[in-house]
């Protein structure tokens, strides 16, 4: 049996050269053309590696590691310095009410009345990086924030910025408040190889998350946005003006009786937040867009920090 060579217009797949030719010229013509859908598929292909399964997954099961984890494990390895990772699941009933409170005051102050997405800071955070010429605050919201450390990265990339919308928007269609909310804070990264608020009220203050004290709890809201910079139990500057912060708005909310935080250990464990969740009502003459400040955060200089959704005074740009 003699082999035949098959050659390209003997090849019904392979493109004939005058084709190729024709694709050619019509690229170099039409060059924005060319742009627009060469972006286009970029953009198809990411939305269609979304992890659908992954977060219908997450109304029953919760997620053994995420994607923040595994980005700063591979940054030690790269560093040769060994990280442990530490972690304890906590139930969101188990958590007092003013824990659940302090980390949304701090990180979204909005959190139960949007969709995912808070289109109030995202434009009040257009304008304030439109004024400064550059990155000055984010506008993620706790959603956000989850969507990204759970399947993304911190990476500031336009691409990873859309699947982050998408993964947000599912979130809230298939989740719950209280499953979004449950999920974040036994995720969230609260120091090197510290993840989620049971394993940070051991690390930092030796006691369950179950038995934290208002001013722990503000403490601990007060680092999430730069957990690898600051630790919630110094007196440093940032923590304490942060903290302060976070008490003001719980107390603006009607959430505290005495904003100093001296009636911190008057509030027992066995005050626990509601099953469902539902938000007091604002103070009076306060709106929920002024649970949100105004000016901006410091930033990780050792690592691009998990948060973007500080409601305290704008949301860090690290997103």
């Amino acid at each position: 049996m003699t082999e035949q060579s098959i050659g390209p217009a003997d090849n019904p797949i392979a493109p004939s050269p005058g084709r190729m030719k024709r694709i050619l010229n019509w690229m170099r013509v039409h060059k924005w053309k060319t742009v627009l859908l060469l972006v286009g598929a970029c953009v198809l292909f990411e939305l269609l590696t979304l992890p659908c399964v992954e977060v219908y997954r997450l109304k029953s099961e919760n997620p053994s590691e995420t994607a923040l984890m595994r980005q700063r494990i591979r940054e030690a390895e790269d560093d040769r310095k060994p990280l442990r990772i530490v972690r304890q699941w906590i139930p969101l009933s188990r958590l007092p009410k003013h824990v659940i409170d302090a980390i949304i005051v701090a990180e979204d102050g909005t959190f139960f009345e949007h969709g995912g997405i808070d289109w109030f800071e995202v434009q009040e955070s257009f304008e304030k990086n439109m004024e400064e010429g550059r990155s000055a605050r984010g506008a993620s919201t706790i959603t956000q924030q989850l969507a990204k450390n759970l399947f993304l990265s911190t990476s500031k990339d336009p691409i990873r910025k859309l699947k982050e919308i998408a993964i947000t928007l599912m979130m809230e269609r298939v989740l719950s408040k209280q499953r979004i909310l449950e999920l974040y804070v036994n995720i969230v990264e609260w120091g090197r190889g510290i993840f989620g608020i049971e394993a940070a009220a051991r690390t930092y203050f030796g006691k369950s998350a179950s038995a934290l004290t208002i001013d722990e709890a503000t403490r601990l809201a007060a680092v999430i946005p730069s957990p690898l910079r600051h630790t919630p139990n110094s007196d440093s500057r940032y923590i304490l003006r942060r903290k302060a912060i976070v008490l003001d708005r719980m107390s603006s909310r009607g959430w505290l009786h005495d904003s100093s935080g001296s009636d911190a250990d008057s509030v027992q464990p066995h005050q626990q937040m509601p099953a469902d969740l539902t938000p007091p009502p604002p103070a009076p003459g306060t709106t929920a867009a002024d649970t949100t400040a105004a000016d901006t955060t410091a930033t990780d200089t050792t690592a691009t920090d998990q948060g973007s959704g500080d409601g305290l005074q704008g949301r860090q740009s690290s997103d």
